[in-house]
């Protein structure tokens, strides 16, 4: 039992849990990690890099089948899914190697050990059949797909964001002839255009009245017509009342669609309605920890809970301080959980410029504020959309199905908020989000001299377009 007694207790392995395991080992402590299923968590092991991977995959066959330019003939390019499930799980093992695994070997201080663990008091996890204990708790357990509660769902076959893992049996390793997703977020987005440019047929089910409703209109409006171009059937004000399985392996979803009953029929059905925490069997009850009405863990802005000796951080926690639920960010605040924990450091999280992307194509990057959080917080803003043929580099490339918007303090003339739809807005972003962070200015975009024709020029149109309209403008002119 000495064995197991450790300066913090980790529950989970993620990105989250590994940023707060290596804090501590600078900080001259020890650390425990548990770890329930692969380690490593949800983003290199079934999210971000096995998505990403096969996202630029299906973008490669597309665009040879689809060249923008004259003078370019189509070409079929001829793929080998299972080959491409195949080198996708050779980048989850060689990242998950290289990036967590080779660490643990290197950094005695930290262990992993395997199973579900479930605290029986506020310094004790049962791992398995294992107790392992911490001065101090972190917990990281991330989330899970949610599973809605729909009539027959129980009784067919169906996917989730689990279909991209690696050595489960989730995997998806064919290739679906059709595929009916139920949701419009941001994995259903992804996933479907995805496989639509694999050449399945994807019908989207989504319960508002358009895609990405917390965003701003403008973004939904010009990514909903780039799906509905390449051929995703988009339905929207659809409430999935059941599912049943048909005649020849079909998947049927009966939805409510305005006043009337529709029914969608495919190979196979993906359930993309978000995510719920991983905390009703870690035994947080047990120990008195809070959740919120949504089972997220209850912390401060120093992320901790109630009970003193136990943090949390990661997914786990939500939105709780504005957070967002995305790998850097709890990155970041592991190593903020882990120094509060463990060398009193008091340090207080700061959500307000966070940077988010969905990678479709094109790719929609948000920053800030939008529209309506602005004008709610009785700020008088102003907020100013350019079409993305007013951007050079997007005339030049063909590429002009998109957006920028800014939303702008009135009274000041500070960015708040960003919001892009283009060819590389996951990269344009970070200057929106370096700009919101030290409260840039109108001015300061256009008075940034920007490389000549680039996406990020976007930026510098949409501040001009407050004062004058850019259409009228010669390259570069300010």
């Amino acid at each position: 039992m000495e064995n197991n007694k450790f300066d913090l207790l980790i529950l989970g392995s993620g990105s989250t849990a590994f940023a707060a395991a290596l804090r501590a080992a600078e900080l001259g402590k020890t650390a425990a990690m548990t770890e329930m299923r692969t380690l490593g968590g949800t983003c290199v092991n079934r999210g971000c890099l096995p998505s990403k991977n096969m996202i630029e995959a299906a973008r490669i066959v597309w665009e040879s089948a689809h060249p923008r330019f004259k003078g370019l003939r189509p070409a079929k390019m001829e793929f080998d899914f299972g080959e491409l499930i195949s080198q996708k799980q050779d980048v989850i093992h060689s990242y998950r190697d290289k990036k967590y695994q080779s660490i643990l070997y290197e950094e005695d201080k930290i262990k992993v050990f395997d199973g579900q663990a479930e605290l029986i008091d506020n310094h004790t996890a049962l791992v398995g059949e294992q107790k392992v204990s911490g001065d101090q708790i972190l917990i990281t357990t991330g989330t899970r797909p949610t599973i809605p509660q729909i009539e027959g769902l129980d009784q067919v076959p169906y996917l989730t964001s689990d279909l991209l893992t690696s050595d489960e049996a989730q995997e998806l390793k064919e290739l679906p002839e059709s595929l009916v997703i139920i949701g419009g977020g941001y994995i259903a987005l992804e996933l479907g255009q995805m496989f639509r440019r694999f050449g399945t047929q994807i019908t989207i089910l989504e319960r508002s009245q358009v895609i990405l409703p917390n965003y701003e209109p403008e973004v939904s409006e010009a990514l909903t017509f780039a799906l509905r171009e390449e051929g995703l059937k988009l339905v929207t004000g659809a409430q999935v009342e059941r599912v049943s399985k048909k005649a020849k392996q079909e998947i049927e979803v009966i939805a409510r669609v305005g006043n009337r009953e529709q029914s969608f029929k495919a190979q196979k059905l993906l359930v993309a309605t978000g995510r719920e925490p991983n905390t009703d069997n870690a035994g947080l009850d047990k120990v008195g920890v809070h959740l919120n009405e949504r089972g997220f863990v209850k912390v401060n802005d120093e992320l901790q809970t109630n009970v003193p000796n136990i943090w949390a951080a990661g997914d786990i926690i939500g939105r709780q301080t504005e957070s967002q639920p995305a790998t850097p960010v709890g990155a970041h605040d592991g190593v903020i959980a882990a120094k509060n924990a463990l060398a009193n450091a008091h340090q207080k999280v700061d959500h307000r410029v966070i940077p988010r992307t969905i990678f479709t194509d094109p790719q929609v990057a948000v920053v800030g504020m939008t529209d309506a959080e602005a004008n709610g917080t009785g700020i008088r803003c102003w907020c100013g959309t350019i079409p993305l043929e007013l951007v050079p580099r997007a005339e030049a490339t063909y590429q002009t199905n998109g957006i920028a918007k800014m939303v702008i303090n009135n009274d000041t003339h500070e960015v708040l908020g960003v919001s892009l739809v283009m060819p590389n807005a996951g990269e344009v972003i970070h200057e929106a989000a370096m700009a919101l962070r030290f409260h840039a200015k109108l001015e300061d975009y256009i008075d940034m001299i920007h490389v000549y024709p680039t996406m990020a020029e976007a930026l510098k149109i949409a501040a001009i377009s407050y004062f004058k309209d850019p259409a009228k403008l010669s390259c570069c002119a300010e």
